[in-house]
């Protein structure tokens, strides 16, 4: 089934966006001015290789055509996609979420089928771009954009630019070992992604379940039977509701999170830190403890001129981070 979203067009340079997620694709197309305006959007499944370039080509001329875009008035197409991937040539190499898609030249692909210059970005750098130039971020020089949802991943802006690092793994902050026990993430136990994702604070959860019950209590919120299926989104809306325990797993994540932060903080002294996902909606649980945490960690100096931030883009981010990777790439004429 494919979806289509349409909002009104104004003035200004034109922008394509694609968006490859595990199960779903999205063609965008957006218009840049002062700001950037979403104008329409196409969804269908991610299916097999194959089919998902043939989707992509088909809907983006479709696209193109319904807003009479061409070559010439088109400023470029931006892909989002998640890594590992080469951004320098415009490569996905095997992303565990795309199974199939190894080795593909999907830029050049792309650019040869469309003649419109291209680019790609894994989905974290495509995020921070996005947030950096239309949401939280917008205005600093030095920032960086944490997603915490199902996993940790991490895009960096420094001096302006975003940082990708020799062979596009700089930002993989998720791997950072934060403890020599804990929930495992990024194949690391005690990881920062361990510690701060979606997956790591469901993991935090059935651990100190399974203590409760062990110890002859039971929680209201899980029963014993239900301990193996449950998820972050769970715990933080009982902790939202002030349960002691749901409170408790999401302060562990909290006081993690403010550590991996600092060291952050100490290396690369942002002017912003934001933070997408579950932390942008529970930030009144996370930030009274992951503030206590900085001004202990943290180097002063550099702690007082970085601000903490929830992100703004929301929903819309995947769809702003495609166009913001065509709105960045330098045309060479």
């Amino acid at each position: 089934m494919v979806e289509r979203i349409g909002m009104k067009s104004t003035a200004g340079k034109n922008l394509i966006g694609i968006d490859i997620g595990g199960t779903k694709t999205a063609v965008i197309h957006a218009k840049e001015n002062a700001g950037i305006e979403l104008i329409d959007k196409t969804v269908f499944p991610t299916v097999n290789v194959r089919d998902t370039i043939e989707n992509i080509f088909s809907h983006t001329g479709r696209m193109m055509e319904k807003h009479g875009l061409n070559a010439g008035n088109t400023h470029a197409i931006g892909i989002s996609c998640g890594g590992p991937l080469n951004s320098r040539t415009g490569v996905v190499m095997s992303p565990p979420n795309l199974p199939g898609w190894d080795h593909i030249p999907i830029v050049k692909l792309v650019e040869e089928r469309f003649d419109i210059p291209c680019a790609i970005q894994n989905d974290a750098n495509a995020c921070a771009l996005a947030e950096w130039k239309f949401g939280a971020g917008k205005g600093t020089h030095n920032m960086i954009f944490l997603t915490f949802g199902t996993g940790l991943g991490a895009g960096l802006i420094i001096n302006g630019k975003l940082y990708s690092g020799t062979n596009d793994n700089a930002g993989e902050v998720g791997h950072i070992r934060l403890a020599d026990f804990g929930p495992v993430g990024y194949g690391k136990a005690g990881s920062m992604e361990g510690f701060a994702s979606g997956g790591g604070i469901a993991q935090l959860a059935k651990m100190k379940l399974a203590e409760k019950y062990q110890m002859g209590e039971i929680v209201s919120w899980c029963a014993r039977e239900a301990i193996e299926t449950v998820t972050a989104q769970t715990v933080a809306v009982h902790a939202q509701q002030g349960d002691p325990l749901a409170v408790e797993i999401i302060g562990i994540s909290a006081k993690y999170l403010g550590a991996g932060l600092a060291i952050l903080i100490d290396i690369l002294n942002p002017e912003c830190i934001v933070l997408g996902s579950i932390y942008a909606r529970n930030e009144n649980l996370f930030y009274p403890l992951l503030e206590e945490v900085l001004k202990q960690e943290a180097l002063p100096p550099a702690y007082r001129v970085c601000q903490i931030k929830p992100a703004e883009l929301g929903e819309n981010i995947g769809d702003y981070a495609a166009v913001s990777i065509a709105g960045t790439l330098d045309i060479k004429h």
